[in-house]
């Protein structure tokens, strides 16, 4: 018989166009759980106000659905693209106001960071990232899309992070 799930996190990469999520639980054994993935993605002939309201009411729609602990979000990563990073900052903004609207800590994490979580090596490419998210889940194939399988990847960083402090405090 499984543990009682003792903390779910919300994994997110934003983006305008497609914003991908996973959903992780941890029992009370530190085992992980796959929950759900998937995208938000948005039109982009629309009005950047109306996608960045569709993020922002599909995002206030998972936690509802799934009570999450916590919101892990990708850390903006300012590249060569000023116009690509401001966009993406802005579908931040309306993620991150999401969580603090229904209550939710919001916990960041860079691209660095999650892949050494996950791969032990912070310069993993994404096949290597996929397949690592399979197997730390015990998953029949790699989440899919890649922006999903990117949440998940973040939600399951946050759940080691806070799995290793755990047990760092215990000492």
């Amino acid at each position: 018989m499984a543990s009682p799930i003792e903390r779910i996190t919300l994994g997110i990469d934003p983006g305008t166009a497609t914003t991908g999520y996973g959903v992780v639980a941890q029992d009370t054994h530190g085992e992980l759980r796959f929950l759900a993935c998937g995208v938000i993605r948005t039109k982009p002939e629309q009005p950047m106000p109306q996608r960045l309201l569709e993020i922002h009411q599909d995002i206030l729609a998972l936690i509802d659905e799934f009570q999450p602990d916590k919101m892990a979000v990708e850390k903006l990563f300012f590249g060569r693209n000023v116009t690509t990073a401001i966009t993406v900052g802005q579908a931040r903004g309306v993620i991150l106001l999401a969580a603090a609207s229904k209550g939710i800590d919001i916990v960041e994490y860079t691209p660095a960071e999650i892949k050494q979580s996950i791969a032990g090596y912070g310069n993993a490419d994404k096949r290597q990232m996929q397949e690592m998210v399979q197997r730390l889940l015990d998953l029949p194939e790699v989440p899919r899309p890649d922006d999903a399988a990117d949440g998940v990847a973040i939600a399951v960083c946050h759940l080691q992070h806070a799995r290793y402090a755990e047990m760092s405090m215990d000492y």
